[in-house]
Order: structure tokens, then C-alpha cells, then sequence
């Protein structure tokens, strides 16, 4: 079929595409690639990808297109899911033939109940999903298509059996010559990277339990599933002609040093193509691997801190200590490595005390930059049956975005509200970001670069904007 992969219009300034953990307005404007769409993609014939956030278009640009195929597989979540059905309910309206599914954690968690709710659409390719999508456009009857949800002739939804999940990795084709056929890569940009950047993922997994993250519980599973090192290298050296414009690789998997030995592996192949590279890492790396990767090209790390409080990080499963992420820092700061370094407010077990501390605690171990969420209870994963269980969240109105894309609060405990989880938020970065040390060090950067002067005024316009419409939104 011709088949159209479609990453639907949203509120402005929506973060990320498929590839971002939280749908969600960020701190400052930034785009992630949509890996997620066009893995499945590259396996389909007559396909088309089409990212209408970072390229501007709206509802009736992509209703323009809609005619011009017979399949449209959007990728959804949580926050998204009413807005995709929408845009899917207007897309048959001007094509009444055309298919439609979904795909992401969402329906991967209540295929069921995702189907109930939205009737326009045909079905919904659960877990890992990239060859039932395939499948689909090639013909075959939903019946026979493992994986998948449909309504048959008598519009009853049917359940088929699990797809077992990919274990050669190698057996996916590159994304790469997707992201040329239909993006413009100069759209894409996240702060901590730089630009023009390009983004795919190595691996599929994480082998961490932490109880909040979605991608693990829902499509990718614990064990890390990897591509092979040449394979990876390949694409790169691909990529590079492809795109001679790219200042940056960066490896999306959900923890890129699961597989130390590997990560070596492949960090020694791209010194060799002089390459600059970044990753997810978790804060527990070896300095002897951070010196590999870091001769090898790497050039900044993000890396999950959460919290600074011990108690909490056993909450959450974390399998992290305090002591090893400081060594592991320290280490990352004396071997020239930056680290945007991210940390979530109102998990179990947090009170006012400790979101001071884990404040303080950013100060003192001094990531270049960071990222405060507000803990975000997904379905599908521990931490939302624990909150539901435990009447931390009102699971009929669990809402984790404002309807103009600002994160909100959905956590609340009998000790602390609300609120006062919404609001450390801004006061995390203002006591981060608005120390003497941290700002002599953004104005040194700035007087070194005029690009980066440029780069940080327009993020400090756009942080300010950020924090405005907070406020408004808590009002």
C-alpha cells in the first residue's frame, strides 16, 4: 500500500517527535528525530515519512496528502492520543478509504481500550512493532499479522498473539536514508547537541528497572538488543556522505553503556572516522571506558541522575549510588566530557526537604547543562500501578500535559501537594542556573563563541518564555 508514517501536528513548540520520552513543551524549543516512524519506514515500498512539528506543517497540509495513500500508521502516546485521533478522524473524511493505525507505548499498553475510544481507527501494532507494520502494507490479512489489534468485518476488536520481539538487530535497515528522503535535518535541534545533528538507535532495551521509564516496560523490554559494531559503523559512514553538514552523532539508545565492551568497540571505529558523537549513559561508567569513548570522539553524555537523595533512587529502582555518580562526574569533568544531566521532582518518597536537596546536590556535582521534569506516572509502567494503588494519582484524570503542552504535576502525596511539586521545578533552575559560578562560566562560553552567544541568548529568551507560561498555567 502506499503508506504514509505520519508524526502528527500539535501545539507549538511540541518537543520531540517519536524519538522523546516526555511529548511535552521543553525548557527551550528542541526537536528529536522520529526513529520510531521510520524504522518501519525503511521496510515499506512506497512509504513516506512526515514530521509536522519541527517542519511547520499543519492539519491541512497534511489533509492535502491524504488522499495520495492508502495507509497512514501514526506514531501516539499519552498526551498525544486525543490530538491523533483527531487528526486521523479528518484525514478519512477527506479519503473514506484510506486505513489508519497506531503505533508507541500507548497502545501497546491498552490496545484495548485505545481502540474503544477511537472507532476511526483500523487497528493498532503493539510492542515491537516495525514487521507488523510491514505486514500491514504489504497485504496481508490483519488475521494473519502477529502482534496487531483490528476490528474485523463485524467491527469486534481482535487481539492476535504477541510478535516475538527482534533478536538480530542487523535484520532492520538503516534510518538514516529515511531521514534524507523526507526531512529536513536543519529542523531538528536539541540545546546540548550540536547542530545540525543526526540521531539513530544502536540498540533496543535497557537492563535498568527504573520504575518510572516507559520505553523499557512497554516496547523495548531489559535486555539490551544490539546492532552489530560494524553495522552501526556502516550506517555511520553512510550517514556522514549522506549528510556532510553534521556536526554530531548521537546514540539514542535508552542506556548506550549497558554493554561496556561494545560501547569501546564501537567509540575506537569512530576515532578512526573522526567522528564527534554523544549518548545516554547511566552514571556508573568506569573511568577507563570514559577514556576510551572519550579518544574515541564522544563529546557529551546525558545521563538520568533523578534525584540526589539516596532513599529515593531505591524508591524508584534506580540501582545508582550517590558516591558512584559523584566519582563517575568528577571523572567526566577532568577528562573534558560534558554532561546534560537530567532529574525528575515529585517521585515516591520525595518531600520539600529533598527537593532542595537534589537542588543542591546538581550545584555541587555541576552537570554543563540540565533538565527538570515533573515525575510522569506513563501507563504501563511500575510506577503508575503504584500510584494508582497507593491514591498518589486519580487514574481518570491523569493528564500529563496542559492542553497547550506544558507539563503539570499529576503526582501528589499526603505531605506534599501539587503545587509544590509544579513550582520547585522553577525553583531548581533558578538556584542551579542563577549561581555566580554557573553564570561567569555561560558568559565565558559566550565571549569564546559568537555562534554559541547567539545560540545562548535565544535559549535564555526562550527559558524565560518557558517559565511565563508555567506560571500561567499554574494560575
Amino acid at each position: 500500500m502506499r503508506t504514509l508514517f505520519l508524526q502528527a501536528p500539535s501545539f507549538d513548540g511540541f518537543d520531540g517527535g517519536a524519538g522523546s520520552r516526555y511529548q511535552a513543551k521543553r525548557e527551550i524549543k528542541s526537536f528529536w528525530y522520529p526513529t520510531w516512524l521510520a524504522q518501519p519506514a525503511s521496510l515499506v515500498e512506497n512509504s513516506k515519512l512526515v514530521d509536522a512539528p519541527p517542519h511547520d506543517q499543519t492539519l491541512n497540509d497534511v489533509l492535502a496528502m491524504a488522499k495520495d495513500f492508502d495507509l497512514a500508521v501514526l506514531h501516539t502516546s499519552v498526551p498525544s492520543f486525543a490530538s491523533d485521533v483527531k487528526t486521523i478522524e479528518a484525514m478519512k473524511a477527506v479519503n473514506p478509504n484510506l486505513k489508519a493505525g497506531l503505533i508507541g507505548a500507548k497502545v501497546a499498553v491498552d490496545a484495548d481500550g485505545s481502540m474503544q475510544k477511537a472507532p476511526v481507527v483500523d487497528f493498532v501494532a503493539r510492542n515491537e512493532f516495525d514487521f507488523s507494520i510491514k505486514e500491514v502494507a504489504d497485504g496481508v490479512p490483519f488475521a494473519d499479522i502477529k502482534g496487531v489489534s483490528y476490528r474485523n468485518s463485524s467491527g469486534v476488536i481482535v487481539h492476535n498473539e504477541d510478535r516475538p520481539i527482534l533478536e538480530n538487530m542487523d535484520d532492520l535497515p538503516f534510518v538514516t536514508p529515511v531521514y534524507k528522503r523526507d526531512l529536513v535535518m536543519e529542523n531538528y535541534f536539541i540545546g546540548y547537541l550540536k547542530h545540525p545533528y543526526i540521531s539513530i538507535y544502536t540498540g533496543r532495551g535497557c537492563k535498568s528497572r527504573c520504575t518510572f521509564c516507559l520505553w523499557p516496560q512497554t516496547v523495548g523490554g531489559h535486555r539490551y538488543r544490539t546492532r552489530s559494531v560494524e553495522h552501526v559503523i556502516e550506517e555511520i559512514k553512510w550517514a556522514m556522505k549522506a549528510f556532510p553538514q553534521t556536526k554530531e552523532f548521537f546514540f539514542d539508545d535508552d542506556t548506550f553503556t549497558d554493554n561496556l565492551p561494545r560501547a569501546e568497540a564501537i567509540a575506537a571505529e569512530l576515532g578512526k572516522l573522526g567522528v564527534t558523537w554523544s549518548c545516554n549513559a547511566k552514571a556508573n561508567v568506569p573511568r577507563e571506558t570514559l577514556k576510551k569513548l572519550k579518544d574515541g570522539g564522544l563529546r557529551l553524555l546525558l545521563v538520568g541522575y533523578e534525584s540526589g537523595n539516596q532513599q529515593i533512587l531505591h524508591n524508584i529502582k534506580k540501582g545508582m549510588r550517590i558516591e558512584v555518580a559523584e566519582k563517575f562526574t568528577k571523572d567526566c569533568h577532568e577528562l573534558g566530557i560534558a554532561i546534560h544531566g537530567t532529574f525528575i521532582l515529585g517521585l515516591p518518597g520525595e518531600t520539600t526537604e529533598t527537593m532542595v536537596e537534589t537542588a543542591k546536590w546538581a550545584a555541587k556535582i555541576n552537570p554543563h547543562t540540565i533538565q527538570v521534569s515533573l515525575a510522569a506516572p506513563y501507563p504501563g509502567t511500575f510506577l503508575y500501578k503504584q500510584a494508582v494503588e497507593n491514591g498518589w494519582l486519580d487514574a481518570e484524570h491523569a493528564e500529563l500535559v496542559d492542553e497547550h503542552g506544558i507539563q503539570i504535576a499529576p503526582l501528589h502525596y499526603p505531605h506534599l501537594s501539587h503545587t509544590e511539586i509544579f513550582n520547585s521545578v522553577e525553583t531548581f533552575y533558578k538556584s542551579f542556573y542563577f549561581r555566580p559560578r554557573k553564570i561567569g562560566a555561560i558568559v565565558g562560553e559566550m565571549i569564546r563563541s559568537p555562534e554559541m552567544m547567539k545560540r545562548r541568548l535565544r535559549e535564555g529568551v526562550e527559558f524565560f518564555d518557558f517559565l511565563k507560561e508555567r506560571r500561567q498555567a499554574a494560575a
